[in-house]
């Protein structure tokens, strides 16, 4: 086994692991939720959100003890092989907690700073969404794996775009995105990571958010630009440390939407 087929089976035992514990407890009515904020804010975290990373560091203590580890819930882990493993265990926990099936696990594993293999997988959906240098591609169950990849939608008028929370970031940056939002044909909210597998199918264009850490996006990412997508921050830069995202279908959209985020 190569070492790409190796990390990724070692990504799919990480999202399978998550899924022992995220399942029996989704839509569960004895789930507890703590909140991580404070001074009125609400930032939950589950019980489920503890365990299932704990369950994922298990895996890779076995299989990929030298690799170092970032996860949302817990300390990181240095390594000495070169590689870190990038772990969300629930991303999209309103949305977990509040039985809508449009939270995932997110999986990246990086070489240096931006991820070389990420994975979405949804499990009570039963799908998977992984993408790397050589493409990207879907599973639904124990179904054949199939290529996807993005479309091409020409004009930002025609366009799809969707975001997490309608109070996107600062004003300012909500004034910046509000500028897309009157350029594009449809705007959606609330699909958390789902949007950017959503965005990797081909199903809509573009993906905009802030206040984004790395476990995040190094996962989507990775599924979109082996799509054929664009995923950068809002200057243009590298977007595996977080904070404000775009995720694009194709270079014309991209440079549209920059330009707007950009002009405000």
């Amino acid at each position: 086994m190569g070492d790409g087929e190796e990390l990724l089976a070692v990504a799919f035992a990480l999202a399978d692991a998550a899924a022992q514990i995220t399942l029996p407890q989704f839509r569960a009515p004895s789930l507890m939720v703590e909140n991580k904020a404070d001074g009125g804010n609400f930032d939950p975290v589950t019980q489920a959100d503890k365990a299932a990373e704990l369950a994922m560091r298990a895996v890779l203590a076995a299989r990929r003890p030298d690799d170092g580890i970032l996860g949302e819930e817990g300390e990181n882990v240095a390594g000495s092989s070169g590689y870190t493993w990038v772990l969300d265990p629930i991303d999209g926990t309103r949305a977990f907690l509040s039985g809508v099936p449009s939270w995932g696990t997110l999986i990246a594993v990086n070489h240096g700073a931006a991820p070389i293999l990420g994975m979405i997988d949804q499990p009570f959906t039963a799908e998977r969404f992984w993408g790397d240098a050589n493409g990207a591609q879907y599973q639904r169950g124990r179904g054949r794996p199939q290529p996807i990849r993005v479309r091409n939608v020409e004009c930002l008028k025609d366009a799809v775009l969707f975001s997490t929370f309608p109070e996107i970031g600062t004003p300012a940056d909500r004034t910046a995105f509000e500028a897309v939002s009157a350029a594009v044909r449809l705007t959606r909210y609330g699909i958390d990571c789902y949007a950017y597998a959503l965005l990797a199918m081909g199903q809509i264009d573009l993906v905009i958010e802030a206040g984004l850490h790395p476990y995040d996006i190094q996962g989507p990412m990775a599924v979109v630009t082996g799509a054929g997508g664009i995923v950068t921050n809002w200057d243009g830069g590298p977007a595996e440390a977080g904070g404000r995202i775009i995720a694009a279908a194709n270079r014309r959209i991209y440079a549209d939407a920059l330009e707007l985020l950009n002009s405000v």
